[in-house]
C-alpha cells in the first residue's frame, strides 16, 4: 500500500474522459485500487479542476466534479502554515511555478510515496518528503 499524489491534469484526464490519456489514468486508478493504494491530492486541485467548467457555466460538470472530490476514497490535503513554509522553500529554489509548488509542498508534507504528474519537468525534481516523482510516460504501475 502506497500513498499516491495526483496532480490536477490526471484528474482532468479522468473526469473529462480525455481520448488519449483518460483510459491510461483509469487503468492506473484501477491498479491502485487493487493494490490498496491511497489516492491523495491538494484542495488546490479541486479549484483548478472546477475552473474550466465554472468559466463556461457547465454547472452539471461542476456538480459532478464536486461530488467526485467528496469521495471518502480520496484524501484531500489541506494547505496549512507548515505547507506554506515548504511552498516558500520550493519557490525560493526557482524553476517551479506557484501552482506546481503548491502541489509539491502538499505532497511533501503528506510524505507521499509517489507523486504522479504529466509534467516531465517535475519528474526531474528532488523534493524531500516525496519518495518518487513520475510521469504517465514512465509506465511504473
Amino acid at each position: 500500500m502506497s500513498l499516491v499524489y495526483w496532480d490536477t491534469m490526471l484528474f482532468a484526464y479522468l473526469l473529462e474522459g480525455h481520448r488519449e490519456y483518460g483510459p491510461q489514468v483509469s487503468q492506473i486508478s484501477r491498479r491502485m485500487e487493487e493494490r490498496g493504494d491511497i489516492l491523495c491530492t491538494s484542495v488546490f486541485t479541486v479549484g483548478e479542476t472546477l475552473a474550466g467548467p465554472s468559466k463556461t457555466q457547465r454547472w452539471d460538470e461542476v456538480s459532478k466534479i464536486r461530488e467526485f472530490f467528496r469521495s471518502p476514497e480520496l484524501r484531500l490535503l489541506e494547505f496549512k502554515l507548515s505547507t506554506a513554509e515548504i511552498f516558500g522553500e520550493l519557490r525560493a529554489r526557482g524553476g517551479i511555478s506557484a501552482g506546481d509548488a503548491i502541489h509539491l509542498a502538499s505532497a511533501s508534507e503528506a510524505r507521499v510515496d509517489l507523486f504522479l504528474t504529466h509534467d516531465k519537468r517535475l519528474a526531474r525534481k528532488v523534493v524531500p518528503g516525496i519518495q518518487f516523482i513520475a510521469t504517465l510516460e514512465m509506465g511504473f504501475l
